[in-house]
C-alpha cells in the first residue's frame, strides 16, 4: 500500500466514487447490503446556529489584535478564536464609527413600547364600544318604530271598544 493510499483523504475531494456523496450519506455496502434507512446521522447538525458575539467579546478581541505587532500573531489569534479577518475589519469600522451601543444591540425587531401597545389596545376597545353603541341605537330605533306601529294599530280600536260599552 502506498503512502497516499494509507492517508485519509476523504475531505479533499480525492476519495473516489464515495467522495461524490453528501456528508451524511452512507454507501449501501456499509449498511450490510440492506436498503438505506432514514435514520438521521448524529454527526450532522439539524440546523446550524448563527454565532453571536457580545460587545465585550468584540472589544476584547479588538484590543488584543491591536496589541499584537509581530507577523503571524493576528492570524494565530483569529485561528484560536475561530474568527475571520473580516470580523476584525467590520468590528473596527463599528468601533471607529462610535457604534459601541450598536455592537451590543440585539438583532431583530425592537420590542413595542408599552405606551404604544396600551394605546393600540384602547383604540380597539373604543372601536368595539362604538360598534356596540351603534347597534344599541339601531335596536332602540326599531323598538320605537314597532311601538309606534302597535300604538297606531291598538289605539283606534281600543278607543272604539271603550266608547261602545
Amino acid at each position: 500500500m502506498s503512502w497516499l493510499e494509507s492517508k485519509d483523504v476523504r475531505g479533499n475531494g480525492a476519495g473516489g466514487p464515495a467522495a461524490q456523496r453528501a456528508v451524511g450519506e452512507r454507501s449501501v455496502g456499509a449498511a450490510g447490503g440492506a436498503a438505506p434507512t432514514r435514520v438521521p446521522d448524529p454527526e450532522l447538525v439539524e440546523r446550524p446556529q448563527r454565532r453571536r458575539f457580545t460587545a465585550a467579546y468584540k472589544l476584547a478581541v479588538l484590543r488584543e489584535a491591536d496589541a499584537l505587532s509581530r507577523p503571524g500573531e493576528i492570524g494565530a489569534l483569529l485561528h484560536r478564536e475561530g474568527l475571520y479577518s473580516s470580523h476584525l475589519s467590520t468590528w473596527r469600522g463599528q468601533r471607529e464609527a462610535g457604534a459601541l451601543e450598536a455592537l451590543s444591540r440585539p438583532r431583530g425587531r425592537r420590542p413595542a413600547e408599552p405606551l404604544a401597545a396600551e394605546n393600540a389596545e384602547l383604540r380597539r376597545r373604543l372601536a368595539r364600544s362604538e360598534a356596540e353603541l351603534e347597534q344599541a341605537r339601531r335596536v332602540i330605533e326599531v323598538q320605537g318604530e314597532v311601538c309606534a306601529l302597535l300604538g297606531e294599530l291598538h289605539g283606534p280600536r281600543g278607543a272604539n271598544e271603550s266608547s261602545e260599552s
